[in-house]
């Protein structure tokens, strides 16, 4: 008799472990995370620095510290290995941020009708290797990570990217998104095959874009490739991993997209309710006073929440509705999908949207899209989606139920190795101190 009752009460559980074991694994992961590396840096906004006062903050020229003296940046060094202190965002105020930053806005100086071909190209090449005749399943970050290798590589090169090289630059960035987002270790000798090629192009005068004297040749190949092979590849396929998604979620929206001012908006919505940064830490070089009349120390941590501050605007709800901005204003909106003007704003504001735009008109020339799976920021599933040739019949309902089942399953397993995964480095790079040492040989 108590068999009778226990194996269907178990099976009940068993049923509803998708719903509530990820994100229990999730704050357990939280709070590992929390206990190595302690509780570090006044939230923004928070208790301290109110909503009202979040760009004002992030703008003030004391707010630009980036890595000295938070600890939370040994476990960000760590996964942006190797050279992460020629990353152009870990690089300290001063003349080597300067002449990197203007390198890099040099190599993104480019016409928006050659972005727009760029990316149109690049996603054309990537797509004909989709069978014609029926319908794909696909990882939408995957899918789209080789189109933003091959952009890059033209963009630093003013060249077409060779296939090994694309594979090599692919390679990379995966590790590093994987690494970032706990589904996996890093892998350092697939990372440093991608500063070989780069440090002996670079030796033989075929790198049109290097750094001036005093850097090295080594120090330009971290640089090229923190910057663009890893954070523009790896954003830029999460940003469209994104927006696909979105669409693929919401086929009335897909339906009714007619030009590009449609694109634009469905873009600016998938950021604003998905944006691509979590949270963004600076640290104070001098005093701020608020207009409370707190004051923030020097050398305190700040840590800019982009989602909170998203959602504390006149479009404060996790609704996907992009024609909210045929009538909302991006000033009222709190909306910063590219970070604060004043403080080291992302170097490809510029061109992004409109290759996010020619990459995403030319998907939709060729497919519908659709999904059944969960779409949330993260994106650690890479964003599972079919895609349909124009004019042929989608999955139905069993295949997208089936979809739906799998992804809740799959979050379980993914979630675990997460932790495991998550738990492992942020031990690691507490151990190895990237960052922390970096900073004391360089006083010694």
């Amino acid at each position: 008799m108590s068999a009778l009752i226990v194996l269907p009460v178990l099976a009940g559980i068993a049923w509803t472990v998708p719903y509530w074991l990820p994100r229990t694994v999730v704050r357990l992961r939280e709070w590992v995370f929390v206990r190595v590396n302690g509780v570090e840096g006044v939230p923004v906004p928070g208790p301290t620095v109110g909503m009202e006062h979040f760009e004002r903050v992030y703008s003030d020229p004391a707010a630009d510290g980036r890595s000295r003296g938070a600890g939370l940046s040994d476990l960000f060094w760590y996964w942006l290995a190797p050279g992460p202190q020629m990353h152009q965002e870990h690089l300290e105020p001063g003349e080597r941020y300067r002449t990197v930053a203007a390198t890099t806005r040099r190599v993104l100086a480019v016409r928006r009708q050659r972005c727009d071909d760029l990316a149109t190209a690049a996603t054309r090449r990537v797509l004909d290797r989709l069978p014609a005749d029926r319908t794909s399943h696909v990882r939408l970050r995957d899918l789209m990570m080789p189109v933003w290798a091959e952009v890059y590589y033209e963009l630093v090169f003013g060249e077409a990217c060779p296939p090994e090289a694309r594979a090599l630059i692919v390679a990379n960035a995966d590790d590093v998104v994987s690494g970032l987002k706990c589904t996996g270790l890093r892998h350092m000798r697939r990372r440093e095959r991608l500063t070989r090629y780069l440090h002996d192009r670079i030796e033989a005068g075929t790198c049109p874009v290097t750094l001036p004297p005093p850097f090295t040749a080594q120090e330009t190949a971290w640089y090229l490739q923190g910057a663009f092979f890893n954070t523009a590849v790896v954003q830029m396929s999460e940003a469209m991993a994104h927006v696909l998604l979105a669409l693929a979620t919401h086929p009335d929206v897909q339906r009714g997209l007619d030009g590009d001012d449609a694109l634009d908006r469905v873009i600016d919505e998938t950021l604003r309710v998905h944006p691509l940064f979590g949270v963004a830490h600076r640290i104070t070089s001098a005093p701020i006073t608020l207009p409370t009349g707190a004051a923030l120390p020097a050398g305190t941590v700040l840590l800019f929440n982009y989602l909170a501050f998203h959602r504390g605007g006149a479009a404060g709800d996790d609704r996907f509705d992009p024609d909210r901005w045929l009538a909302l204003k991006r000033g009222d909106a709190h909306f910063i999908p590219y970070g604060v003007t004043a403080n080291r704003a992302c170097p490809a504001r510029g061109v992004a949207p409109v290759m996010m735009r020619a990459a995403t008109r030319e998907v939709l020339r060729r497919y519908v899209l659709i999904s059944s799976a969960s779409h949330t920021r993260s994106l650690p599933s890479r964003g599972p989606a079919y895609l349909t040739p124009v004019g042929l019949t989608g999955p139905g309902r069993l295949r997208l139920a089936a979809m739906r089942s799998r992804d809740r399953w799959a979050d379980v397993g993914r979630s675990i190795r997460q932790l495991v995964f998550g738990t492992w480095m942020v031990v690691d790079a507490r151990r190895q101190g990237l960052c922390t040492n970096y900073f004391e040989r360089a006083v010694r």
